[in-house]
């Protein structure tokens, strides 16, 4: 991936096609554990939550995984709560527009971080409803395996 337009393409169709139908506390634990089990089987040091609303509907830290990525975790979703899109892609339009998330956005760093790895879970007929969230790789493999996991699941019926 490559910091430009066509990132910027690639990060949207993303949101497009990651659509729930319905997303109620069974899906977001369903979500939230085939998430923990693909970072598992990559021993991957990364904590993890699925938010409704602001709720926390499922959270794990696996080995490696420290406080501070909790953090993360909350930075990273208050971009998605803010923007309704996914962090990586609202970082990426501050840098494309020539500079940065922290000195453009007039928001608290300490509050948002708009570092890849939070995506909004978006509803058909609703919008973004909440989050699915990683933290403790870099930010691209971050999301990189939020996506990945929300792809192979709204796939796996169809």
């Amino acid at each position: 991936m490559s910091t430009d337009r066509t990132l910027l393409d690639e990060l949207l169709a993303q949101e497009d096609r990651l659509v729930f139908d319905a997303f109620d506390e069974t899906v977001a634990w369903e979500v939230g554990v085939a998430l923990r089990d693909a970072a598992l089987a990559q021993s991957l040091p990364v904590a993890m939550s699925v938010r409704r609303n602001g709720q926390r509907l499922f959270h794990a830290a696996l080995p490696g995984a420290s406080a501070d990525n909790d953090g993360w975790l909350e930075r990273k979703c208050a971009v998605v709560d803010r923007y309704a899109h996914s962090s990586l892609l609202v970082g990426e339009q501050f840098r494309v527009a020539g500079g940065t998330f922290e000195d453009r956005s007039r928001l608290d760093p300490g509050v948002y971080a708009a570092h890849g790895g939070a995506f909004p879970v978006l509803v058909r007929g609703t919008g973004c409803v909440g989050t699915v969230a990683v933290s403790g790789l870099p930010q691209r493999d971050d999301h990189a395996l939020v996506v990945d996991v929300l792809e192979r699941y709204l796939t796996r019926g169809r």
